[in-house]
């Protein structure tokens, strides 16, 4: 049988991109190597009766705009009814409770850390339409641009300049700073900007103190709206039911080995099992190294495409520690406070010390948690009364030292209780389960290069420009091959803007 379209992963990514071309007509067909549809968004039991709600955590910044294409909300799809808060807990003092909110702030830190919140707030106001319009279309052809290229940079030139002069030359000015030295500018309160700077460092190779870790930042910032209710899995639930109802094909437990071709046009994949499944169009949702170095023909690959993959950065830095926990925790710093959301990291040196481990292949001695409990929202998690705690761990190689065995993992899983029960004293005495995944465990599980769950690194060189100048704008130099995963524009985490970006220029044609 053959296909107009094969989408290669069943991530959110994947089923963006295969339920938009299948609404508009093309025949499509979705392969996925796991037995279960969602990638790194996927709820998956850890320990009898405790399931995590996904490895990536961040809902929020999801783009209305794939809502809207694929109707989400006829498939059960809301946002939540107000922002997510953050703990930040201390071992000595209340901490800071954190939820975007400038009367929040002001009445957790003063009056004139307030209006100081207030300020920055209004800056991120001021640039959001800008960055939105950037992320929500195609880069630019920069090569050859034509009429629509250069319409595109004009209209995002102009957002730009809308914002006024003062705005305009401020963005050039702290895009490129150290996140450090522009919160340092802007904020007395170290909590404030530990509670700022998460979204910053997760999942990147870079500390507080990097070169241009501020771009990071404000793509964050202005790509927030309210989180979905119920997490990644409601989203990827509400993603299968828009591919289903759209006729998409979906077969799990299906790993491709193969992109099937001749010198510059694909005309479908090979399974591993050797089945052979024809498509004029082969979309590609997993991360571009593993599609260019692994399934690709190493004989067909261009020689510039072949080095750009070789160069393109995909190190990981972050593992993930899951815990059965059989009742409810008490943070010391706020032991009346309901929140889902915990980052364990008082200030920017903590992040910074925690940075400085991987530089050299080790693992932070006093790792910065973020730590996730869905199961206050979803209860249906784990068992009645029980919790799950969803952790990612900041800061922890790939390639680490010595490599990751037993004895390493037991050694980050008990630093990471120490830290924990710092925040939380006596949440030993409630695990009754637990998961470590290290990096390396990560790229084995959901099949991403080196671990990354961005697909590649979130430095400015590799968002301008993603994953590589052969292949910017979703198109490959094969014909009829597409990357729609977050190696392409405009990065990762749970937006489903690449694979809906992708989707689009497929159709256009």
């Amino acid at each position: 049988m053959s296909y107009d379209v094969i989408v290669i992963g069943a991530g959110h990514n994947g089923l963006t991109a295969a339920a938009l071309l299948a609404r508009a007509g093309r025949k499509t067909l979705l392969v996925e190597r796991r037995e279960l549809l969602g990638g790194l968004a996927a709820s998956e039991e850890f320990h009898p009766g405790y399931r995590t709600n996904g490895v990536l955590h961040d809902t929020s910044c999801v783009r209305p705009w794939v809502v809207d294409a694929l109707d989400l909300k006829s498939h059960g799809l809301s946002r939540a009814t107000s922002e997510a808060a953050v703990l930040i807990p201390q071992r000595e003092g209340r901490g800071l409770v954190f939820d975007r909110s400038v009367d929040r702030v002001a009445d957790e830190l003063g009056a004139d850390e307030g209006r100081n919140y207030r300020a920055y707030r209004d800056f991120i106001d001021r640039l959001k339409p800008a960055v939105a319009r950037l992320i929500d279309s195609p880069p630019p052809e920069l090569f050859e641009p034509g009429i629509g290229d250069l319409l595109s940079l004009g209209r995002s030139a102009l957002a730009l300049r809308l914002m006024g002069e003062r705005s305009m030359m401020e963005i050039l000015r702290v895009a490129p700073m150290a996140l450090a030295d522009w919160l340092d500018e802007r904020f007395d309160s170290e909590l404030l900007q530990a509670a700022l700077a998460g979204p910053a460092i997760q999942n990147t190779f870079t500390g507080p103190r990097s070169p241009a870790s501020t771009a990071n930042l404000l793509l964050a910032e202005c790509l927030a709206e309210r989180p979905i209710q119920g997490g990644p899995a409601s989203l990827v639930s509400a993603l299968e039911g828009a591919a289903r109802d759209a006729d998409v094909e979906i077969r799990t437990g299906a790993a491709v080995d193969r992109v099937l071709g001749c010198v510059d046009r694909v005309s479908g994949v090979r399974l591993a099992g050797g089945e052979e499944i024809a498509a004029g169009t082969v979309v590609a949702s997993c991360d571009p190294k593993h599609l260019f170095l692994d399934l690709v023909p190493p004989a067909l690959l261009p020689r510039n495409l072949d080095h750009s993959m070789s160069i393109y950065r995909a190190r990981g830095t972050a593992a993930r520690v899951h815990l059965a926990l059989s009742g409810s925790p008490t943070f010391a710093s706020r032991p009346d406070e309901r929140v889902a959301s915990v980052r364990i990291g008082e200030t920017l040196e903590d992040f910074e010390r925690a940075f400085d481990a991987v530089k050299y292949r080790q693992f932070s001695q006093r790792p910065v948690l973020d730590v996730q409990i869905p199961t206050l929202d979803s209860p249906e998690l784990a068992p009645e009364g029980h919790h799950v705690f969803s952790i990612a761990v900041h800061f922890a190689p790939f390639e680490y030292e010595g490599g990751w065995n037993d004895e390493a993992r037991e050694e980050l899983y008990s630093r990471v209780l120490s830290r924990l029960d710092e925040a939380a004293p006596g949440v030993r005495e409630l695990i009754v389960g637990s998961e470590v995944l290290t990096p390396e465990d990560l790229a084995a599980r959901y099949g991403v290069t080196g671990g990354h769950l961005h697909h590649g690194e979130h430095a400015l060189d590799q968002l301008l420009v993603r994953p590589a100048p052969e292949c910017a704008r979703y198109a490959t130099p094969f014909e009829g091959l597409f990357l729609a995963g977050s190696g392409a524009h405009p990065g990762g985490g749970l937006t489903c803007a690449p694979g809906g970006l992708a989707a689009k220029r497929i159709l256009a044609g």
